[in-house]
């Protein structure tokens, strides 16, 4: 807000803030079903290429690993077109581009064969990739344009607000998805259906985001940093390069046979679409309602220590997937309520301990090395996972012990990676500035924790009682 500005302007600026504030809350309640059709692992999309469209176990983790492509696409797509149009107009138009290529799939599916699984795959893989780029795209520049015009001192209270509610405008979607596919037994109309409510919704998300009346609040640009003197301090900061090292064993550890946990649940315990749908539910009730829990041992007793508590609080019980059968597949439930309540503190402590680990004279060359390199660990863990899975079942016969066998990856990876946390140094200072895109790949990997809400969410943090509004 400019000083010298009137009374009758500071009225109108606060006037445009709180309806900008409360398109944003709207718009993100109706966005939520196609974003979290856009993850990779996603009761929408797994029921589509087990149900509808059966692919083989290689060619569903070649589809899962797309979104973490479009990730790393990002990372030198965005800076190119940061000078060409501001954000917000930047977000609506790949939104609308996204919001394209899903009608373009509504259209696609009774064209592809579902008896050839070959040709399928590929036109799902090809639509996948282009939509996943454009995602990518639309929520980096949404997080740009948000750090534009909302005041720091409201963040803390008001995404706080907003996260909540997306939280169980997620919940309901996914009830509603399941029970649909289950009621239309994963037809392609069925399927379609969906598409088109989720895009109808998307689209009062896009007009009510271009209506917004915004206005930036100008900032204090910081002293530019060259690129020689950048590397050198990203080189000399070895806590941020241990939590990569860290950051790469758990992308890997949680994506190579992570999208199949949902795969082993339709075809080998014979769950419904809706029972899946519940089981996703109850993960992101879970996680929804121990967040603040968490947010709080965060503050109190530090991020590394609540991570590693957080971590075998949820990694320790996985070990059970190994011994579910379809007689005792009831403990599903109580599997992945546990993994949403636990993971949460994990990822919210993420979050924060990568807030302190950033140098802020290489902020943007940090954010981007971070993402670029889990990504590629991310991108590669399925196509890995899809492969050994399906010659693992080709050569022994038994689907079961192939699966059990290949659930214990995760744990063992993640427990083992932990050790690299530990080494991670958790400076005292902690920077709040805001780290557009730093969470991307967590936010992609939303659909395998159970926790998909994270797709939209805002990662602030409330300032210190006593801090200066």
């Amino acid at each position: 807000m400019n000083p010298g500005a009137g009374p009758g302007d500071a009225a109108a600026s606060k006037a445009d803030l709180r309806r900008s504030l409360s398109l944003c809350v709207a718009e993100g309640l109706v966005a939520m079903p196609l974003v979290t059709m856009s993850l990779p692992v996603n009761l929408f999309l797994t029921a589509l290429v087990i149900r509808a469209f059966p692919l083989s176990n290689p060619v569903i983790g070649l589809f899962c690993a797309l979104p973490f492509v479009g990730n790393f696409v990002q990372i030198f797509a965005v800076p190119l077109l940061a000078r060409w149009q501001p954000p917000k107009t930047q977000t609506v138009l790949f939104e609308l581009l996204h919001l394209l290529s899903w009608v373009g799939l509504a259209i696609l599916l009774p064209l592809l064969p579902r008896g050839t699984p070959g040709a399928a795959g590929l036109g799902l893989i090809i639509w996948f990739l282009v939509s996943s780029v454009f995602s990518a795209m639309a929520g980096v520049n949404w997080n740009c344009w948000i750090e534009e015009w909302v005041p720091a001192r409201l963040r803390g209270k008001f995404f706080g607000r907003r996260n909540r509610l997306l939280q169980f405008s997620a919940l309901a979607f996914l009830l509603v998805v399941g029970w649909a596919l289950g009621r239309w037994d994963y037809s392609v109309p069925a399927f379609q259906a969906i598409i088109a409510g989720a895009v109808a919704l998307r689209c009062f998300s896009i007009r009510w985001q271009w209506a917004s009346p915004t206005r930036t609040i100008r900032r204090v640009q910081p002293a530019a940093v060259s690129l020689r003197r950048q590397l050198g301090i990203l080189r000399r900061s070895g806590s941020l390069l241990v939590f990569v090292g860290f950051g790469c064993v758990w992308a890997f550890a949680t994506y190579c046979f992570g999208p199949f946990y949902q795969v082993f649940m339709f075809e080998q315990t014979r769950f419904s679409a809706f029972e899946v749908g519940v089981t996703a539910t109850l993960s992101q009730l879970g996680g929804a309602l121990s967040l603040p829990a968490w947010g709080q041992l965060l503050d109190r007793y530090g991020n590394k220590p609540v991570m590693v508590f957080s971590l075998l609080l949820w990694q320790i019980p996985n070990f059970f997937w190994c011994f579910i059968t379809p007689e005792n597949s009831a403990l599903l439930y109580v599997l992945w309520t546990w993994a949403g309540a636990t993971s949460a503190g994990f990822v919210l402590g993420q979050f924060t301990i990568l807030l302190r680990l950033i140098p802020l004279e290489a902020k943007n060359l940090a954010i981007g090395f971070n993402l670029a390199v889990t990504s590629i660990f991310a991108a590669v863990a399925p196509v890995a996972g899809g492969w050994l899975l399906q010659g693992g079942i080709a050569r022994f016969g038994d689907a079961f012990a192939v699966y059990h066998a290949c659930f214990l990856v995760q744990p063992v990876l993640v427990l083992a990676g932990a050790f690299l946390l530990l080494r991670v140094h958790e400076p005292a200072a902690e920077p709040f500035s805001s780290l557009v895109g730093a969470m991307r790949n967590v936010r992609t990997l939303g659909g395998v924790l159970g926790l998909s809400f994270l797709t939209n969410y805002v990662f602030v943090k409330p300032p210190h009682k006593g801090a200066n509004p």
